[in-house]
């Protein structure tokens, strides 16, 4: 039989040839914003690896302000001082490009959106990145002297306080990655209020259960020492309360049928 005769094989390669190129499409823009995100990343490094030293010292600076005197951090590893300084300066680099970095997600996904989703995609991006840096900026400016002080006062008699600088890039990592997500509540809770997912009023009535589950969360996201527990706990409380205050200013946003259809 020809092809001729055969429309409904003809129709049938071409519907596959058609559901294979939006693949392709998508695989290949999803290609070419990876790229873009690992060469700003890149860029950022190559441009914070000669403050490598520096940065690391100013990362230190609250434990090192405790300190006894005499006492200093150290390297157990013989290829600490090269590697983990070089570490921090390529998550320095992650650090700094976050908002380059999700502004590529966005605008893959943004063409699957629709309108009003896209509408409320921005301020999501832009008070999200914020707020991560506003928890980053708590955990060094408040949480650090705090833990670090207490660390030092609770060392037993005949202990000396020198810590490995590996060890304690984890430690900061670790707080700055969980003091950064903890900051993202406020966006959630307006998030399931404007969706219609729920209602302030529901939020509200489940404050006990909050406020138990930021304690375990502080417990999971934090090393494991008590008072790094608290202060992860009680900021996420207030959060919380901020986000209900806020949602109650939202209205809920319900897809509308046109937009669908326009879609």
């Amino acid at each position: 039989m020809s092809a001729d005769e055969d429309p409904q094989g003809n129709q049938g390669r071409e519907a596959e040839t058609l559901e294979e190129q939006p693949l392709l499409s998508h695989l290949k823009e999803f290609r070419n914003r990876t790229l873009r995100a690992v060469g700003v990343i890149l860029a950022a490094f190559l441009a914070l690896y000669p403050f490598r030293d520096a940065i690391y010292a100013y990362l230190s600076g609250p434990l090192r302000e405790v300190l006894p005197e005499g006492a200093s951090m150290v390297a157990i590893k013989v290829a600490s001082p090269f590697l983990i300084p070089m570490k921090l300066a390529l998550v320095a680099a992650i650090f700094l490009t976050v908002p380059y970095l999700l502004y590529q997600i966005w605008a893959f996904v943004a063409p699957g959106l629709y309108r009003h989703e896209r509408r409320l995609v921005w301020p999501v991006l832009i008070s999200s990145t914020l707020l991560f840096y506003l928890g980053a900026a708590f955990a060094y400016f408040v949480v650090f002297p705090l833990a670090f002080r207490f660390f030092a006062l609770v060392a037993p008699e005949g202990v000396s306080m020198m810590t490995d600088i590996g060890e304690y890039l984890s430690f900061v990592l670790t707080l700055f990655f969980a003091f950064g997500a903890a900051f993202q509540v406020p966006i959630a809770t307006v998030l399931l209020v404007r969706t219609g997912v729920t209602t302030r009023e529901a939020l509200a009535a489940k404050r006990p259960y909050v406020v138990v589950g930021a304690f375990v969360v502080g417990m999971l996201l934090t090393p494991p020492d008590v008072l790094s527990q608290i202060l992860l706990a009680i900021p996420v409380w207030l959060l919380y309360e901020l986000g209900i205050l806020l949602a109650g200013r939202s209205r809920t946003v319900l897809p509308a049928a046109s937009e669908q259809s326009e879609e």
